[in-house]
């Protein structure tokens, strides 16, 4: 049997053809040679079909039937366009340039009439149509760059408002080539040329041009709308570049970033779904696709169309990636509407396609019977149909209902690859589906009226043999099931009160709970006599195996060691026989219990009591009494939790929403009996725990040795192992090694809980626990007190406010890396089994955000530890997402995440302070800056990172080069903001210096001005070489006569460096030569003294400072022609004296 060939799994989604609109043109006469459509148009409710006759035919979607037809004498239709907020008017544009604006009233059931026809464009070819999003507005664009607004005044406004508007047509601006595309969204105009894109502000009538790089052809740019998850986000713009390339702009028309398709595109073509043919898929590379993208349109789930005359392409432009790109020959144009594609063709022809993703267009197949085509795609797509998102659309049993409709005799190939599809699946509903199934492996449970947690062994487990002999060990399955008969069993549900339906959680959707019943084979007479010997048997079974490993050192995992320590306590290797008698094991039992619950008393009393003690205020704000109160109670906490295995008690709630730390054997007989469910949301208050189960279990099939030389790293790291097989005092010898204590040993009380955690975290933050070890160690080696901080983080990772844990880590041990490693592993091993880590694991960024939105709220710390994993997976590209979760997120947390690289962590925080309005960023990024301290590190980023070469700005002496302030600063935005925010004068100085260091030259004059340094800003001007910089706008001009004798002098001093040849910085060269005229010379600062003192003290000053020869014929007419301009503005200021005087004097007589 050959098997076809499967598509990768990053193909997700497919183009499907599943209407044929050529019985459509037909009944429209749209397919002859003489007739034929030209145009068309797509909204909620209309498919617009314009055609070379000049009829505009509207097609009803619902129904596929025509509704209207709209004649134009006026030539064939060129251009047609849906008003979307209001779907009664479409604008057309017709071969002779004329616009017409037809309004349908269909709500008035009225016939559709002409509200307006612009002949603004007559004689030209309109290219470009687009609505206005909120009014009714439409732009026109024509071949020669003209660009016009057409104001819609009609009977649904009134008539107060046609009575104001005078002229309908509005003349937007003419570019400089032919308008390829137009796109509006929230009051701002986007128009793409030939050779560049422009932003338009239609409110303000402010105009950007975007990018300074021009291009040569056709070349499409959209809006990408932000979505509703992204909150405040501004929307972005997409710019088509050559080279297969796009620009990344936001609303401001700043270029963020290009992106580079080219490479991408080697991919094959993957098929177009259609009914009438079946799809192939040519596994062969393509070469790299050099590419121009005539026009971009949004689609729906965060994607960008376009095409060429090979075929259709769809990207997740913010993700970098290609969703996919289909052969689909000789297209015209394209109408698009969310998902849906109406695709125009040179031949007149038109074809509807939908994006959809490979499980719900298998669906929709299935829907209409199409069997054959159907599992054709489930076997093409494989890769697909076996993630978890696609089991949800396509459960097991819906491809077996497929595989029953296939002819045996001519699809036998097909149901032999289809089966083996199946055979990788498991049903949706079972429970014991495998790890690599979305539908969690683990047990389930229900909460009953009394908050008991009931649980519900698994169905199908090969170990429910081992778990029914816990109720009856010496009973076999076939006498269980007699002594137990069907009819208890329906007792027993209702003793048990149990009404609700089992859950499981589903990892990529936790909100969908699917109903199951699992049937028990066994049922105790009374649910607490099946409790307590749930309970007697596993904590017997733990104590026992625990005294066992003690004494023996070694063990070797084993499934029939396993059974037969289930099956009978007698029943023990021919090794260990001999070593441990059951007396022994009889009396370590009764010894266990009442000690634990006794550890557990005195914590509960000693907690009550310190809680006391910290009520009052002598001791809480006192930090020695505090201490000492504390260092009286950490030891009843570490008696109680310090050395404890995890315990089960029957009215537990950790037992059932975490996974307990036990070896492979222990945590099979407690999955099997009690259950776990670890997929806990993560957004609890107590963080849940895991242990490194998986790798525990591996470790043990390669017959690993758990002694107290197991190697450290995760995969030999395990709490009970470390917790019970050492005793007390030698717990330290392997401390390193241990795994993180995310749940709690026993069940804790929540109000108790509680408080240990307040306790546990002030602990903490007051360095408690290291007084505390440093008593109990006998000696120490360097660098023991951040060893044991992290130690101690592991040890009570399930009592610490991981939030406040967080801030101390930050603020008192920065200085320690090892001390934030240890907390964000700690937070991966809470997080491991979440949905976003698992989706994270496919390697798709985006299915990853969007899973971490659709999932949310999150709590910071969980959160922090997927944008840690995001980052180590995708970098720097990973991060400006990231900043729509702000404030969970800070930038803070960031320059942890990638303190190696503060580049990216530059990125991210510009980004950000982008995000919100411009007038707004100075008071955002100052709630940013807690501690101030921040401020300086951050600006030391900034100027240090993406800057010139500092040899470029400052020369040996340190002075400024001339023009050097001209250079480009990567981060420019971000460090005037830095500088601007109010600070004391420690505080600027400190930021001069900066500034200063990094050759900063124009921040470096602003805090000079502001320190009121104003010999040192005049002299750093005079070495910048820019007359630009004496401006009184923008710049510092000379106060005093003192100043400018100064800057005249300084000037003169210099006069041999600013003479010699400008570097081309800037403006400041022009057409190759250096502009003089701008460059800080005798004469030209002279000019400036005499427009702003007056020619006549200017001369005075000038003969003071012997400048006067130095002055060329220039300077003597303009002196000359600011007398005049003088005294002709003191005459016409006396006249107009004299006039006023006259008028008061008639008004007085």
């Amino acid at each position: 049997m050959t098997s076809a060939p499967m598509i990768p799994e990053a193909c997700s989604h497919v183009l499907a053809e599943f209407e044929c609109l050529n019985p459509l043109l037909s009944a429209l006469r749209l397919d002859s040679s003489r007739l034929k459509c030209t145009s068309l148009a797509v909204s909620r409710k209309w498919l617009a079909l314009g055609s070379s006759g000049g009829g505009l035919n509207l097609i009803q979607k619902d129904s596929w039937k025509q509704r209207l037809f709209l004649t134009h004498k006026e030539g064939a239709i060129s251009r047609v366009a849906f008003c979307l907020h209001d779907e009664d008017y479409v604008a057309v544009a017709t071969s002779q340039g004329l616009v017409v604006v037809w309004e349908l009233n269909q709500e008035r059931r009225g016939k559709p009439e002409r509200v307006y026809v612009s002949s603004e464009h007559k004689g030209r070819k309109v290219t470009a149509l687009s609505w206005d999003t909120n009014a009714l507005r439409v732009f026109v664009g024509d071949h020669v760059g003209k660009v016009s607004a057409i104001k819609i005044n009609t009977s649904k406004q009134g008539k107060a408002t046609t009575a104001f508007v005078m002229f309908p047509v509005q003349i937007i601006t003419t570019v400089d080539s032919r308008v390829v595309q137009l796109d509006y969204l929230d009051g701002k105009l986007l128009i793409s040329s030939l050779t560049r894109s422009y932003l338009c502000d239609t409110e303000r009538e402010k105009f950007w041009r975007i990018g300074n790089k021009e291009r040569d052809g056709e070349y499409g740019a959209c809006f990408f709308p932000a979505g509703k998850s992204c909150g405040s986000q501004p929307p972005l713009i997409y710019c088509a570049r050559p080279g297969s390339r796009m620009w990344e702009v936001n609303f401001d028309g700043e270029v963020l970033s290009t992106h580079q398709f080219k490479s991408l595109l080697s991919s094959p073509p993957l098929p177009v779904i259609s009914l009438r043919t079946d799809p192939e898929y040519n596994v062969a590379c393509c070469s790299s696709q050099s590419l121009a993208f005539p026009r971009l349109l949004y689609l729906s789930d965060h994607c960008v169309m376009t095409w060429t005359d090979r075929g259709i392409y769809i990207f997740l432009p913010q993700n970098v990636q290609v969703l996919l790109w289909s052969e689909i020959k000789d297209i015209l144009d394209i109408a698009v509407y969310k998902n849906e594609l109406f695709c125009l063709h040179s031949s007149g022809k038109v074809c509807h396609l939908s994006l959809l993703t490979v499980e719900r267009c298998v669906d929709r197949l299935l829907r209409r019977n199409f069997w054959g085509l159907a599992a054709k795609i489930c076997c093409l797509f494989q890769n697909a149909v076996v993630l978890c998102r696609a089991r949800k659309v396509l459960p097991v049993d819906k491809l077996e209902h497929l595989k029953s409709q296939l002819d045996l005799s001519t699809q036998n190939n097909i149901i032999s690859q289809l089966e083996e599809l199946i055979s990788k699946l498991e049903p949706l509903d079972s429970a014991c589906s495998s790890r690599r199934s979305s539908i969690s492996s683990h047990e389930s449970f229900n909460i009953l009226d009394s908050g008991i947690y009931r649980v519900i062994s698994r169905r199908g487990s090969q170990s429910d043999e081992d778990s029914c002999s816990l109720h009856s060990q010496n009973l076999s399955e076939d006498e269980r099931t007699k002594e137990f008969p069907a009819h208890q069993d329906e007792e027993q549900l209702e003793l048990d009160s149990v009404s609700h339906a089992s859950v499981v959680v589903d990892p990529d959707r936790n909100e969908t709970f699917l109903p199951f019943s699992i049937p028990l084979s066994f049922r105790s007479p009374s649910p607490l006599v099946s409790l307590q010997a749930v309970k007697d048997s596993v904590s017997s079974f733990v104590r026992k195996t625990t005294e066992k490993i003690e004494k023996i050192g070694t063990l070797h995992a084993s499934p029939d060691r396993v059974r037969q320590d289930n099956n009978g306590e007698e029943q023990l290797p021919e090794g260990t026989a001999d070593v441990i008698a059951p007396s022994q094991e009889e009396e370590v039992e009764l010894q266990s219990q009442p000690q634990e619950k006794n550890y557990l008393e005195d914590l509960k009393v000693a907690t009550k009591e310190t809680l006391t003690k910290l009520q009052d205020p002598l001791i809480l704000f006192e930090p020695q009494c505090l201490r000492e109160v504390l260092l009286n109670w950490i030891p009843f906490l570490e008696d109680a939790f310090g050395n404890k295995a995890p315990s089960v008690s029957e009215d537990s709630p950790d037992k059932t929403g975490r996974e307990s730390p036990l070896r492979p054997e222990v945590q099979q007989v407690f999955e099997e009996t009690l259950g776990t469910d670890r997929d806990l949301p993560e957004e609890e208050p107590s963080p849940v725990s895991r242990s490194n189960h998986e790798n525990d279990s591996e470790d043990n099939k390669q017959g690993g040795i758990l002694d107290g030389n197991t190697k450290e790293g995760p995969s030999s790291d395990n709490p009970f192992n470390d917790r019970t097989l050492y005793p007390k005092t030698s717990r330290r010898e392997g401390a390193f090694s241990q795994s993180f204590q995310i749940v709690s040993p026993c069940f804790i009380e929540q109000d108790m809980k509680k408080d240990l955690v307040e306790l546990t975290t002030l602990c903490f933050e007051l360095k408690i626990h290291e007084p505390l070890q440093v008593k109990n160690e006998q000696c120490m080696q360097p660098g023991a007190s951040c060893a044991l901080t992290c130690q101690f983080i592991k040890d009570y990772f399930f009592l610490l406010d991981l939030g406040r844990l967080k801030q101390c880590i930050l603020v008192s041990h920065s200085s320690h890396p090892q001390i934030w490693e240890t907390y964000m592993e700690g937070l991966k091993e809470v997080t491991l089994k979440s949905p976003v880590t698992m989706a994270l694991e496919n390697g798709d960024m985006f299915k990853t955000l969007k899973v971490l939105v659709d999932l949310g709220p999150w709590d910071a710390p969980v959160l922090l530890a997927h944008a840690q994993r995001l980052y180590e997976k995708f970098g720097e590209t990973s991060l400006r997402p990231l900043i729509k979760f702000y404030p969970s997120i800070l930038p803070s947390d960031i320059k942890q995440v990638c303190k190696s690289n503060p580049e990216h962590f530059l990125a991210f925080l510009d980004s950000l302070i982008k995000s919100e309005a411009e007038d707004e960023r100075l008071s955002f990024l100052r709630s940013l800056l807690h501690p101030e301290s921040l401020r300086l590190d951050w600006l030391c980023l900034a100027v240090s990172h993406d800057a010139p070469n500092v040899a470029s700005t400052r020369d040996a002496q340190g002075n400024p080069r001339p023009r050097s302030h001209l250079f480009t600063w990567g981060y420019n935005q971000l460090i005037l903001l830095l500088l601007k925010l109010p600070a004391d004068i420690i505080t600027k100085e400190k930021m001069a210096e900066i500034c200063k260091n990094y050759g900063f030259w124009p921040g470096y004059l602003f805090l000079c001005l502001d320190l009121d340094r104003r010999a040192e800003t005049l002299t750093n001007i005079v070495y910048l070489d820019d007359m630009n910089l004496l401006d009184g706008e923008r710049g510092a001009v000379p106060e005093t006569v003192d100043e400018w004798r100064f800057l005249l002098n300084l000037v003169k001093s210099h006069h041999s460096s600013v003479l010699r040849p400008a570097m081309q910085n800037g403006s400041a060269v022009s057409n190759g030569a250096p502009d003089w005229s701008n460059c800080v010379t005798v004469e030209n600062v002279a000019l400036l003294l005499a427009k702003i003192m007056g020619p006549d003290r200017a001369g005075l000053l000038l003969q003071e400072c012997g400048l006067m020869a130095e002055l060329s014929e220039k300077f003597v007419k303009v002196c000359e022609i600011l007398r005049i301009a003088e005294k002709r503005q003191r005459a016409l200021i006396q006249s107009m004296l004299e006039r006023c005087d006259r008028f008061l004097w008639s008004q007085q007589a």
